[in-house]
Parts: C-alpha cells; structure tokens; sequence
C-alpha cells in the first residue's frame, strides 16, 4: 500500500533562498496545496553553481540547447545535469513535480532560449525539466503559474 504523496517541487517556491540572486520565490498557493504530502525540495543550481551566483541561460549552440553562464560563457550544462539525474535516480517513484517557471533549470515551456548574441529567439524547457519530463515519464509535471488554485 502506497503511503503519502511524493512530490518534487523546487527549492525556491518552498521558500529556500536558493535562487541566483540570494532570494526565493515562495508560493504560498503551492506550499499550501502540498500539506500532508512528503516533499522533495529540488534546486540543480545551488548545489553545484553556489547562492549567490551569476546569471545562466539557455543558449542554442552548434552542439545543441547547453545552459551558460552569462558572465563568462563557461557551460554548466552537465553540472545540472548530474544534479538532476541523482535526483531521479534517488526518487523514481515521485508522484507529482511542481517546477519554477522560465528557470534556466526548471522552467517548463517558459525559458527563454538564447542565440550566441544574448537575443530571445523561443521558449523551452530548462535541462531538468527536459530531464524530469524523460526520466519521470507518466508522472504529473506543471509550474506555478499552471498549478492548480484549490
């Protein structure tokens, strides 16, 4: 018998201070919706890029769509990549994931995907939800701005 709910959510919209700029970005609407479920606070960047940090964003290159950081170009692609797949690896029986939109990480369908130049040229995932989205197959994924009010 299946216990509680597991549900991924990242990091900042618990209300850890974890994004780029030292800050978070709690939704009192999420956190308030998960009462009673097991949680799995989720940030790919802290861990490995440090808080505070530079900016990264998604970038379309030769050799595909690789996150970069803004100051200094250096691909930190793999880095979140690793952090991602420790996490499924670690939680393959999640139920739901709830991600931060137009994140370079987490963004769903909201992030905004660069040329060489800085310019704004779509919107995509970010790596972990691309990531989240083939490793999780089946399971539930939304954002913020798309989860559910009650």
């Amino acid at each position: 018998m299946k216990g509680r709910e597991k549900v991924i959510v990242s990091a900042c919209l618990l209300g850890e201070a974890c994004r780029y700029d030292g800050c978070s970005k709690a939704s009192q609407k999420v956190i308030g919706a998960l009462e009673g479920a097991e949680v799995i606070a989720f940030c790919p960047e802290a861990p490995v890029l440090g808080t505070p940090r530079g900016r990264i964003s998604v970038v379309a290159t030769d050799a595909g769509l690789r996150v970069l950081r803004d100051d200094d170009k250096t691909d930190v692609t793999d880095l979140l990549v690793e952090q991602t797949e420790a996490l499924i690896a670690v939680h393959p029986d999640a139920d739901r994931i709830i991600l931060k939109s137009k994140s370079p990480s987490c963004g769903l369908g909201t992030t905004p995907i660069l040329d060489g130049e800085g310019n704004e040229i779509g919107k995509g995932n970010g790596v972990a939800a691309d990531l989240l989205i083939r490793g999780l197959p089946g399971v539930e994924i939304t954002d913020e701005m798309n989860f559910p009010s009650g």
